[in-house]
């Protein structure tokens, strides 16, 4: 048995849109698939969890053990982005204030939720063990080193590691015309 889904069972599992040339691992789990929706050339490794409103572009790798809690939300991942192991987003999250009750189990009306959309654009990269709370826009190109706690928007280009995350210095662009090069060669491969 193949480790990654075949197209037809890709199909069957019912995601809002599925592109060309995705691979997901059999071992992977979806919750609302039909909430879901998935470019071209795109890989999901063994443990990964995604779930509610979630749109994942062109060109994107999530690794093993990585999560993806869209909510209503929602979650983006731009064209070129990527999740390391054991990477987590929320878009939204408890009051660990103890101003209100927490978990699942608590009606609406006893909790206090934190929400807002998830975004990483074009080129954004994050490392393992990173963990990204609700309400982010992380700016084309910005990357974050391993075990960061990502609490706020990013600017372009940065390299950003620690808890909170924080900006370590600018990050070059030789990838954009690496993109450029790659991107003509793919369609000089189709014609």
């Amino acid at each position: 048995m193949d480790s990654f889904y075949s197209t037809n069972e890709l199909k069957k599992i019912g995601f809002k849109k599925i592109g060309n040339n995705v691979l997901i691992s059999r071992k992977s789990s979806f919750y609302s698939p039909e909430r879901i929706l998935i470019g071209n050339n795109v890989r999901i490794d063994d443990f990964c969890i995604l779930s509610g409103v979630i749109n994942i572009g062109n060109f994107v790798h999530i690794a093993s053990f990585s999560a993806c809690y869209g909510g209503n939300e929602g979650i983006f991942l731009g064209d070129f982005s990527g999740l390391s192991s054991r990477v987590s987003i929320y878009s939204s999250t408890d009051d660990y204030s103890g101003e209100s009750l927490t978990n699942p189990t608590i009606p609406e009306k006893y909790k206090s939720i934190q929400k807002g959309k998830v975004v990483l654009n074009k080129h954004v990269i994050v490392g393992t063990n990173c963990v990204i709370l609700p309400n982010i826009i992380l700016a084309e190109g910005s990357s974050f080193g391993a075990m960061s706690l990502i609490v706020r928007d990013s600017e372009p280009w940065s390299v950003n590691a620690g808890i909170p995350a924080k900006k370590i210095k600018n990050r070059k662009k030789n990838i954009l015309d690496l993109e450029k090069q790659f991107l003509s060669e793919i369609n000089n491969e189709k014609k």
